[in-house]
């Protein structure tokens, strides 16, 4: 590659900032500022910055692995590749299609995320494929779908957001998570606007808010339908809204008035007045909007939460009406696109869904099978992982480090372990993969050309900046040769842009339509909203912006959705009796498979910890620094304790990113959504014991 700039994007969070890299003659890649992509306007995190450090041979894979006597030794190409269609072959022939599973990533391109769910089910023919963005945002777009239609995690770019007048930000720790996106926050109170957050913990981002209410884990439904309580108490409905642009608002409103103020109260510790003085500021200005992440949405009742949050907005007149309305603030680089393009149970590329035999019609056609060929819905992530061993007898997993980030992590741990045969594609050696019987060493973002989506909806262009090593090889080029191995010579091309003009004919016509993108587009207008059906630029420009005129139904109107609060699935009591919340920090990313292999980011973000208040210390004797252990039914973790009057006397706090004593989600709660089978990561009974020397 010449020692020029390549305008590109980092390959972390779903804001995809826009940065600029160069080789430089060391051998190493500089990364500078782009100004020009509206999302960061130049602004990077630590994250971003120090992205380059994970292409160094220093921390990555640079060849491939195969088990040797119990130990992982070098191996060439073409042996590892044979070791995996054997493994894949042999279970197929002895249990069947279904007992192999496949299970991908949120940070896999949509080139990538694309061609696994079809090599699941063209290839394999099994229908157990997921990935762990069902971890992400599953709960906000099963609560999307069934009000507006259609999942996109924003209807509108942040641009808008400085526009709006009060916006409601609930379970999200964006100064930490992605801290370029805060400016768009304080632009909207430079503005004249009111931001409002609702955590647990008194966040970096809770700082910056006009009002921060601090609800019990897990109580986020009944808090959202406290607030509608008293927007229909003190008569703040927009009935012409309501009557003109919704259905079933009878049914929402009457399950909303069952949790009258003082209710609300007794179950989220939220004072009546911080109520009250919430809806003043939600509905006094023309406009406003709620925001959720993973506080509302990792719960095993996170569809219904999401529903209440939305009902509020429809409630009062903001949905589908500029600078206003619900949205998804999306965790991982392309939670969003991931799911579009086939690497969910249930989905087919376009965002179309795969019991629908129009949609199963439309995507065989294109792929050249038979529709009758394809297999149906499979398990969702965490069933599947929990059937490893079992039900599914080999695993062939990319971009993806469940051992560390799945709920009852030392369970799933296990349920690797008796695997016949497991596979993993990944930049580097991550806790999952040094489990496998084959590790595939493979491009990284730097070094491939692909496309992802950001949590706007914005489907954006990550250039190739550099020359990948030798010996490592792309996913494309893996599925390539698997499929080949696996007898199905055609339809794997490598090349991602031919594999983008296929999706895009996959995609046409569904709800999640890339058909009129093209990589030209992408790189002339940085970037374009989906969905867009037409190339012609001026018959369709993309659509930043969803729902002005009508919502994603038959009827085009929005649906309200009654819920009812009930309790967590594990609330505490005498044995355990504080609840356990978990997060990110700042320099440290998802389960840290990468970032933790940044010297810089080690140096700010060192190892876990456990949040608490100072009754809670003093109660256990325990001092700043000093080792406690979090117990649930499920395990025991022990980090140091990190005192603070930012979190409630019942809660304790643990970022997630590690492995070992202090792994956060060998403490988590696997009890599922029954709509989105959204795992309840946030919310777990434990008790917490010091730790004696």
């Amino acid at each position: 590659m010449q020692n020029t700039a390549t305008p590109t994007h980092c390959p972390y969070c779903a804001l995809q900032c826009g940065m600029n890299l160069t080789p430089a003659p060391d051998g190493t890649v500089e990364v500078s500022e782009r100004a020009d992509f509206p999302v960061n306007r130049g602004a990077l995190c630590g994250k971003g910055r120090t992205a380059p450090a994970v292409l160094s041979s220093r921390v990555r894979l640079t060849s491939p692995l195969v088990r040797s006597g119990g130990t992982l030794v070098p191996a060439g190409w073409d042996e590892a590749l044979d070791r995996i269609a054997e493994g894949l072959s042999r279970t197929r022939a002895e249990h069947g299609p279904d007992a192999c599973g496949v299970f991908g990533g949120g940070g896999l391109t949509n080139e990538k995320a694309y061609t696994l769910g079809k090599f699941a089910r063209v290839v394999l023919g099994t229908s157990q494929i997921d990935y762990n963005g069902r971890f992400c945002m599953s709960s906000a777009a099963a609560g999307g779908m069934k009000a507006f239609g259609l999942d996109r995690g924003l209807p509108f770019p942040l641009e808008d957001i400085p526009k709006s007048g009060c916006v409601i930000l609930v379970g999200s720790n964006l100064a930490e998570t992605m801290p370029p996106s805060l400016r768009f926050f304080t632009e909207l109170r430079e503005n004249g606007g009111t931001l409002i957050v609702i955590d647990p913990r008194r966040t970096k981002t809770a700082e910056q808010a006009d009002l921060h209410l601090m609800p019990r884990p897990g109580t986020d439904l009944a808090l959202a339908l406290g607030l509608l309580h008293l927007v229909v108490a003190e008569g703040l409905v927009d009935e012409e809204y309501v009557r003109e642009r919704t259905a079933g608002w009878e049914d929402a409103r009457a399950a909303a008035m069952a949790h009258w103020p003082e209710y609300v109260e007794r179950i989220t510790g939220v004072p009546v007045p911080q109520l009250r003085e919430t809806v003043r500021l939600f509905c006094e200005p023309e406009s406003a909007m709620v925001l959720t992440a993973r506080g509302p949405e990792q719960q095993s009742k996170g569809t219904d939460t999401v529903s209440a949050w939305i009902n509020l907005c429809l409630a009062t007149g903001r949905a589908g009406r500029p600078f206003s309305g619900y949205g998804c603030l999306t965790g991982q680089g392309n939670g969003q696109g991931g799911r579009e393009h086939g690497q969910k149970a249930d989905q087919l590329p376009g965002y179309r869904k795969l019991d629908d035999p129009a949609a199963r019609a439309h995507v065989a056609e294109v792929w050249g099978v038979d529709p009758d060929s394809l297999p149906g819905p499979g398990r969702s992530a965490y069933e599947l992982l929990d059937a490893l061993g079992t039900d599914i007898k080999s695993l062939l997993l990319m971009g993806s480090n469940p051992v560390v980030s799945a709920p009852h992590a030392a369970h799933i741990e296990e349920r690797i372990k008796s695997l016949d045969f497991l596979a993993v594609c990944d930049v580097v050696l991550s806790e999952t993969a040094a489990l496998a019987d084959v590790v595939l060493p493979v491009t990284q973002w730097a070094e491939e050309t692909g496309t992802t989506t950001n949590l706007e909806g914005r489907v954006l262009l990550r250039r190739q900046a550099i020359t990948p090593p030798d010996g490592i090889r792309s996913d494309l080029e893996v599925m390539h040769e698997l499929a080949d191995r696996l007898g199905v010579e055609k339809g794997f091309p490598t090349d991602p842009a031919e594999v983008f003009e296929e999706l895009r004919r996959a995609s046409a016509g569904g709800p999640a339509d890339y058909s009129g993108i093209t990589y030209r587009r992408l790189a002339e207008e940085n970037g374009v909203f989906w969905p867009c059906p037409t190339e012609d630029t001026v018959v369709h420009p993309g659509t930043p912006r969803l729902f002005l005129d009508r919502f994603a139904t038959p009827d085009g109107r929005a649906r309200f959705v009654p819920v009812s609060h009930r309790a967590i699935a594990e609330e505490p009591d005498e044995e355990y009796p504080v609840l356990l919340t978990t997060g990110r920090v700042v320099a440290q990313y998802q389960s840290g498979a990468q970032t933790r292999r940044v010297d810089e980011l080690n140096a700010a973000a060192p190892g876990p910890f456990v949040e608490l208040h100072p009754r809670l210390a003093e109660r256990l004797g325990a001092a700043e620094g000093d080792p406690v252990a979090v117990v649930s039914r499920r395990g025991r973790a022990v980090a140091p304790a990190r005192i603070t009057l930012g979190i409630r006397p019942d809660t304790v706090f643990m970022p997630f990113h590690w492995y070992g004593e202090g792994r956060a989600n060998t403490l988590t709660n696997p009890a599922l959504d029954p709509t989105s089978r959204m795992p309840e990561f946030k919310a777990c009974a434990v008790r917490v014991e010091a730790v004696k020397s």
